[in-house]
């Protein structure tokens, strides 16, 4: 199995997280393809995908309240969010659905990139917005949120309760808050605030998720194809169908059995305990 084969089974058994993280990536790689200045060194996003805080440029360009959390302004940008971004999945998702997850990580961007762009009636400047930092300290929070005295190990420092690290990085956020980048950190302080409230409604029976679904489930049906398929009845008059029938049953049970063995061997030891015939046959599967 190739790299390539590899990063494909990821992408297709990994889950929402592991989706979101490729889209960010990818994102970034497109980027430097069409908006990196070499010569000088620097990304420059235009204003109908980098998220302004100049209202009158969200009249025009009102998706960018979405698209700004899916590109970053260099590697170590990318990096440091991705990395965090992971290790607070892998905390949120113990605990939550895949479904709340991609619905915490759309409303918090949309509310930090709206309360980015409010920033502008009080600080009265103009500034751009890039990255996922306010879906990510979203997810960090609403995980902290709900299990603050979870014991976290970090390589070189030992054992910490969650609520430590979240403190800390909330910390330096509201130290720098009115030093520079001020917008940025108000877009992290907003989605760290959204994902506090968010666990908040949740554990009071309000699932903010589920405005993502319907608004998903109304556009799939917008756009759904109205032409279908024209039924055509087939008659077929097999020789001997218990036997075609059973065998199938069959065939199909194993490999399902075969394949439920692996996942559990995913959840239990991580992707990579798998052996090379293990992860052909899943990505076999995933075909």
């Amino acid at each position: 199995m190739t790299v390539l084969d590899d990063l494909k089974l990821q992408y297709k058994i990994g889950g929402v997280a592991n989706r979101i993280i490729f889209w960010n990536v990818g994102a970034f790689l497109v980027s430097i393809l069409f908006f990196y200045h070499f010569k000088e060194g620097y990304f420059e996003f235009p204003t109908w995908i980098s998220l302004s805080s100049n209202p009158d440029t969200i009249l025009y360009f009102p998706y960018t309240l979405l698209t700004y959390a899916f590109v970053h302004s260099g590697f170590w940008h990318l990096f440091f969010n991705m990395m965090v971004l992971n290790f607070s999945s892998r905390l949120f998702l113990t605990f939550f659905t895949q479904k709340q997850y991609l619905g915490l990580y759309i409303l918090s961007a949309l509310f930090a990139g709206i309360i980015f762009t409010l920033s502008y009636f009080v600080f009265h400047s103009i500034s751009n917005l890039v990255g996922a930092s306010a879906a990510v300290m979203a997810i960090l929070v609403a995980a902290t949120t709900y299990q603050p005295l979870l014991e976290v190990r970090l390589l070189l420092i030992g054992n910490l309760k969650l609520w430590n690290i979240t403190a800390v990085i909330l910390l330096l956020d509201s130290m720098q808050l009115l030093i520079e980048n001020t917008g940025g950190h108000i877009a992290h302080l907003s989605g760290a605030l959204f994902g506090f409230v968010y666990i908040k409604l949740l554990l009071n029976g309000t699932d903010l998720s589920n405005i993502v679904t319907t608004i998903t489930d109304f556009f799939v049906t917008l756009f759904q194809s109205k032409k279908k398929t024209p039924f055509k009845r087939v008659h077929v008059n097999p020789k001997n169908p218990f036997n075609k029938s059973q065998s199938k049953i069959v065939v199909k049970d194993k490999s399902q059995q075969q394949i439920d063995e692996i996942l559990d061997k995913i959840s239990q030891s991580g992707y990579d305990s798998l052996t090379a015939n293990e992860k052909e046959f899943l990505f076999k599967a995933g075909k």
